[in-house]
């Protein structure tokens, strides 16, 4: 059986937008397993300064992350699209262990298989330091 992820490319503006919408939700769920289940089995990234490659360094990736990140939310946003790539900008907030807050600002490119399933996932991001009372999400 073939492991898919819809919608499927080519995408219309509207998959496009059913692609971030669904994949904020599944970031927002900080279920690292789960997350990694929308990603090809080779699928290649970089996050900042980190290359990641495959399912099980996804997982890896993402749980180290949210034991650093505490009171992650997270809202993304279209920015364009082609038939198999999508380009997002985001920005999310979180907490780290000393209780300070940050917002972190960015942009993901991705690319998609014919299953639906993105192979690649380029993410430049940038913190900010911010209050308490500065947070946009709760």
């Amino acid at each position: 059986m073939v492991e898919q992820k819809l919608p499927l490319p080519p995408f219309s503006l509207e998959d496009a937008i059913i692609k971030i919408q669904k994949a904020e939700d599944a970031w927002n769920s900080k279920n690292p397993e789960k997350i990694s289940k929308a990603y090809s089995v080779d699928s290649e990234w970089r996050n900042r300064d980190t290359f990641v490659k495959g399912r099980e360094q996804i997982v890896d990736f993402l749980t180290e992350k949210w034991e650093k990140e505490l009171n992650y939310t997270l809202k993304k946003e279209y920015w364009a699209h082609t038939d198999n790539r999508i380009a997002v900008r985001f920005e999310y907030e979180y907490q780290n262990k000393e209780g300070k807050w940050f917002r972190a600002y960015g942009n993901e490119n991705w690319e998609f298989d014919e299953n639906g399933l993105m192979k690649k996932r380029f993410a430049s991001i940038n913190d900010l330091s911010i209050s308490e009372n500065e947070r946009k999400f709760s």
